[in-house]
C-alpha cells in the first residue's frame, strides 16, 4: 500500500505500451493492437477489460477507481491514500488484515497504490483462484467497515510513512515543494500522501462519504490479464461484482490553473544535502488536448534527457558540469500537466554555470529545432527499451487501467507504437516551442544549507 505520484506511473505510460513494435511501420500495413484487449460492461456500470496472456496459468486482477488525491475536498489532503490503507481493514465478511492473508494462503500477492487521478488495487494469483479475489474485491467495494478502532492506528502508520519518505528525505521534500509552487490553483499541487496537519484532521465521516461517493461499480474499471477468456471473466464478474448495487460515474470537478505568466524560482536549503539538485517545470498540455502534441512531447523528453545519447547528457554530463540528467513529461492525466528537466551538478560546479549551460541548450533547440536523425533515434530507443513490457503479467493491466482511469480510450494504448513511429522532427520542434517557455516556468534548486543558488 503506497502513494504514487502520477508522474511516476503516467509519465512512462506510453513507453510501457510500446512493446516490441518496429520503429518504422509501413504506410500500407494495418496497425495491430499491442495487447488485443477486449471489453465488456455490467448492468450496474462496471467496465471490464480482459487481456489474454496464456503463457502460464496465472492472472493479474486489478480494480481501478476514477478517484485520487486531486479529487479530495479542500483541507482533507491525503484522504484518498488514507482510504486505500483502510480498505485492507475488513468487512462484515472478512476480518481486519485477512484480505492479504487469504491471498497469500492461495500463493498470491496483493497491494494497492494511490495517484492524483486514480486509486488501484491488485492481486496476482493462480488462474483458478480468480473468482476468489474477485469476490473479495467486490465485497470491500460494497461493504467496507471503517471501524473507528482501526482508523486511528492507521492514521499513525500514514504519519510515520510521511515522516520516512518525505520529511526524512530532502529530495522528496524538494519534489513536494516544487509541485506546491508550480500549481497555482490545481490540486495536483497537493501531496498525495497529504499534508501532516490535514492527515491528522481527516474524520471518519469524511472517509465514509468519500468511499460511498467514489467506490461504486459505475466509477470503477476491472482489468484482468493472464490465462483467461473474456467470456469467463465476464461470467465471474457478473457473479461477483454484479451483486454490488449500481452506481453512476462521478463527475470530476476540480479547480483549474490560471495562465502561468512570469518566471518563478524556488530555493530549498537543507543541512542534510551534500550536492545540489536542479529542476525546471513548464506547463504542458495533456493527451486529451492533443494526442499528436502529447506524443511529440514524449519523444522530446526522451530526446532531451534519456541516456548518454540525449542532448542534455551531451551538453551537461559529457562536459563535466552534471553527474546526472533527466527529463519527464506527464501528459497521461485528467488535467493539464507539466514537462520537467532535472540535473545534479558535479561537486564544485556552481549552480549558475549548470543552469546557464542548460539555458543555452534549450535556446538552441528552440531556435534551430531538432533533427530528424535525433527524433528517429529517440523513437527507436523508446520502443527498444519497452520491448520487455509485454512479458510482464502486470504490464498491460497497469498500462491500460491507468489510461482508462484518466478517460483515455483503449486505442490510445493499443495503437501507441503506430502513432509514435509517425512523430516527426517538425512536430517535436513545434511542441518544444509551445511548451519550453521560460516566462511560464518554475526553476527550483535544492542546495546545502550554507550554499547560495
Amino acid at each position: 500500500m503506497t502513494e504514487i505520484d502520477r508522474r511516476t506511473l503516467l509519465a512512462g505510460l506510453p513507453a510501457a505500451a510500446a512493446l516490441a513494435a518496429a520503429p518504422a511501420i509501413a504506410a500500407t500495413a494495418a496497425p495491430k493492437p499491442v495487447y488485443g484487449a477486449e471489453t465488456f460492461r455490467l448492468a450496474n456500470g462496471l467496465t471490464g477489460v480482459v487481456i489474454p496472456m496464456r503463457r502460464a496459468p496465472v492472472v493479474a486482477h486489478m480494480v481501478w477507481y476514477r478517484v485520487g488525491g486531486a479529487d479530495e475536498p479542500p483541507g482533507l489532503s491525503g484522504m484518498a491514500h488514507f482510504l486505500e490503507h483502510l480498505m485492507f481493514k475488513g468487512t462484515p465478511n472478512i476480518g481486519p488484515g485477512q484480505f492479504s492473508r487469504r491471498v497469500a494462503r492461495e500463493g498470491g500477492r496483493d497491494n494497492a497504490f494511490t495517484g492524483h487521478d486514480y486509486t488501484a488495487y491488485f492481486q496476482q494469483v493462480a488462474a483458478d483462484r480468480l473468482e476468489l479475489v474477485m469476490g473479495m474485491e467486490a465485497d470491500r467495494m460494497a461493504n467496507i467497515l471503517l471501524d473507528p478502532k482501526d482508523i486511528e492506528p492507521e492514521r499513525q502508520v500514514i504519519l510515520e510513512e510521511r515522516l520516512q519518505i518525505v520529511e526524512n528525505n530532502p529530495r522528496s521534500r524538494f519534489r513536494e515543494r516544487l509541485a506546491a509552487s508550480f500549481y497555482l490553483n490545481h490540486p495536483y499541487g497537493r501531496p498525495i500522501i497529504g499534508w501532516e496537519h490535514e492527515i491528522r484532521a481527516i474524520p471518519r465521516e469524511a472517509l465514509l462519504d468519500f468511499h460511498r461517493r467514489h467506490y461504486g461499480p459505475g466509477n470503477a474499471i476491472l482489468v484482468v490479464q493472464g490465462d483467461v477468456t473474456t467470456e469467463r471473466v465476464a461470467r465471474l464478474a457478473e457473479r461477483t461484482y454484479g451483486a454490488v448495487p449500481a452506481s453512476t460515474r462521478v463527475e470530476r470537478r476540480r479547480p483549474q490553473e490560471p495562465p502561468h505568466d512570469g518566471e518563478r524560482r524556488l530555493i530549498l536549503r537543507d543541512a542534510r544535502v551534500r550536492e545540489p539538485s536542479f529542476a525546471r517545470l513548464y506547463p504542458a498540455p495533456h493527451a486529451h488536448a492533443s494526442v499528436e502534441t502529447s506524443d511529440a512531447l514524449e519523444v522530446l523528453s526522451h530526446l532531451l534527457g534519456s541516456g548518454p545519447a540525449s542532448l542534455m547528457w551531451k551538453a551537461l554530463v559529457d562536459t563535466g558540469l552534471a553527474a546526472s540528467v533527466s527529463a519527464a513529461y506527464g501528459g497521461d492525466s485528467v488535467d493539464p500537466s507539466e514537462f520537467g528537466l532535472y540535473a545534479s551538478p558535479r561537486p564544485g560546479v556552481a549552480p549558475e554555470k549548470l543552469e546557464g549551460a542548460l539555458d543555452d541548450l534549450i535556446g538552441r533547440v528552440l531556435q534551430e529545432g531538432v533533427l530528424e536523425a535525433e527524433v528517429a533515434r529517440a523513437v527507436r530507443e523508446i520502443i527498444a527499451q519497452s520491448a520487455f513490457a509485454r512479458d510482464s503479467l502486470m504490464g498491460g493491466a497497469r498500462t491500460i487501467g491507468a489510461a482508462l482511469a484518466v478517460d483515455l480510450p483503449l486505442d490510445y494504448v493499443e495503437y501507441w507504437p503506430t502513432r509514435i513511429a509517425q512523430v516527426t522532427a517538425e512536430r517535436v520542434t513545434e511542441a518544444a516551442r509551445a511548451v519550453l517557455r521560460r516566462d511560464a516556468s518554475l526553476t527550483g534548486w535544492l542546495v546545502p544549507a550554507e550554499a547560495r543558488a
